[in-house]
C-alpha cells in the first residue's frame, strides 16, 4: 500500500497547528492506511449490496445512492476509529471539530459554508483506478468556487488542491476483482439463477488465482446469505474440497494459510480475504522457486504447462483476526 512518509505540511499550512496535531494522531491510529483503506472498500461494497443485487460495478447504482455514500463513508470512518462526535462539525479529533467529504471524483468534494475556517478531511476513492486519497486542508473562501448549487455547498479551486495535506496519496483500494475481470471471465463466474450460487463460487476461485479476493466479492458471486459457507471444508461441492482435485487451494485469514501464502510468495490474503493457486508438487524443475511445505510434501504454483494433480488439504487453526475463513 502506497504511503508517504509522514511529509512536512506543504506551504500555506505549516502554520496551523491544529491541522498537524489532526494529521499526527491520524497516522498514529492507522500508519499504513490499511484501516482507512479497507473502510472505503466496505463501504463501497456495502452500497452495492451484492448479495442481494449482483452488482459489481459503481455505475449501477442509482443517483440517491451515489448521494448516500458520502455518509456511509463518514459513519463507517467513526465507527472504525471511535472519533467523538464534533461540536459543529462531523468530529472532534484531539478537542479540533473535523468535518469529513468524500468524493468518487477526485476533486468534487461539497464543502457547506458553516466548514468555512474548519478543518475538513477529504476522502476520495475510485474503484475503476483501484486508488484512494486521503488529506486535510483548512477552508478558506478565497480557495472555495462559488456555490451556485440548490444547497449553495462549494467546491475547493483546482489551483487551491496542492493547499490539501496529504494523509495518504494514491494509494491502493483493495481491488473490486469482479469489476476488473474480462468480461468473458466474469460471466462465467455471474451465472443467472437463483440456485446457482455454489457454482458461481466455484467458478470465480477457479478462475481468479494470485489475487487477493475480499467478502464482498464471495458475496456478490454467491448471492447468499451463507456465502462463506460456500468456500468452506465440508459438502463435496463446497469450493475448497470440489477445487482440489483440479490443484487449487483457497486460503484465508487463518494464520496456518498465511504462512503457505507467503511461502508460495504470492500475496497473503488479509482479515476475511482468501488467495487461490493451482499447485503442484515441487520437483526439479521447479528449484529455486517459493515452496510451502503442507502435509509433509513441498508444493509450488503450478506453470501453465504442469500437468494437473490433486491438491493437498491445507492445515487448519485460529484465524489471524474475527471469524475463521
Amino acid at each position: 500500500m502506497t504511503l508517504f512518509d509522514a511529509p512536512g505540511p506543504v506551504s500555506g499550512v505549516c502554520d496551523d497547528p491544529e491541522l498537524m496535531l489532526v494529521y499526527h494522531h491520524l497516522i498514529q491510529l492507522d500508519p499504513d492506511g490499511r484501516r482507512l483503506a479497507r473502510v472505503l472498500r466496505d463501504t463501497i461494497d456495502q452500497l452495492l449490496n451484492g448479495e442481494a443485487t449482483g452488482r459489481y460495478d459503481w455505475a449501477s447504482l442509482f443517483k440517491t445512492e451515489k448521494t448516500h455514500a458520502g455518509t456511509l463513508v463518514e459513519i463507517n470512518l467513526q465507527r472504525e476509529f471511535q472519533f467523538n462526535d464534533g461540536t459543529y462539525m462531523d468530529y472532534r479529533i484531539e478537542g479540533i471539530d473535523v468535518d469529513c467529504k468524500y468524493s468518487q471524483r477526485f476533486g468534487s468534494w461539497m464543502i457547506p459554508p458553516e466548514a468555512e475556517g474548519h478543518l475538513c478531511l477529504l476522502v476520495w476513492a475510485d474503484d475503476y483506478q483501484s486508488l484512494w486519497s486521503a488529506g486535510l486542508l483548512r477552508i478558506k473562501r478565497e480557495w472555495l468556487n462559488g456555490g451556485t448549487n440548490r444547497d449553495m455547498k462549494f467546491t475547493i479551486k483546482a489551483e487551491h488542491r496542492n493547499k490539501v495535506t496529504w494523509l495518504w496519496k494514491d494509494a491502493a483500494l483493495p481491488e473490486n476483482i469482479l469489476l476488473h475481470l474480462a468480461p468473458s471471465t466474469r460471466s462465467r463466474i455471474l451465472l443467472p439463477g437463483k440456485n446457482k450460487g455454489q457454482e458461481r463460487v466455484r467458478e470465480l476461485f477457479r478462475a481468479v488465482h494470485g489475487k487477493r479476493i475480499g467478502r464482498g466479492v464471495v458475496r456478490t458471486a454467491a448471492q447468499q446469505l451463507d456465502y462463506m459457507a460456500r468456500v468452506r471444508e465440508g459438502s463435496k461441492g463446497r469450493a475448497r474440497p470440489a477445487l482440489r482435485p483440479d490443484g487449487i487451494i483457497i486460503l484465508g485469514d487463518y494464520r496456518s494459510h498465511q504462512a503457505v501464502a507467503r511461502a508460495l510468495g504470492g500475496p497473503v490474503p488479509e482479515e476475511g480475504e482468501f488467495v487461490a493457486h493451482r499447485i503442484v508438487r515441487a520437483r526439479a524443475k521447479h528449484r529455486g522457486r517459493p515452496q510451502a511445505e503442507i502435509e509433509g510434501e513441498f508444493w509450488v504454483v503450478a506453470d501453465p504447462d504442469d500437468e494437473v494433480e490433486a491438491a493437498p488439504k491445507l492445515p487448519e487453526a485460529q484465524a489471524s483476526r474475527g471469524e475463521p475463513a
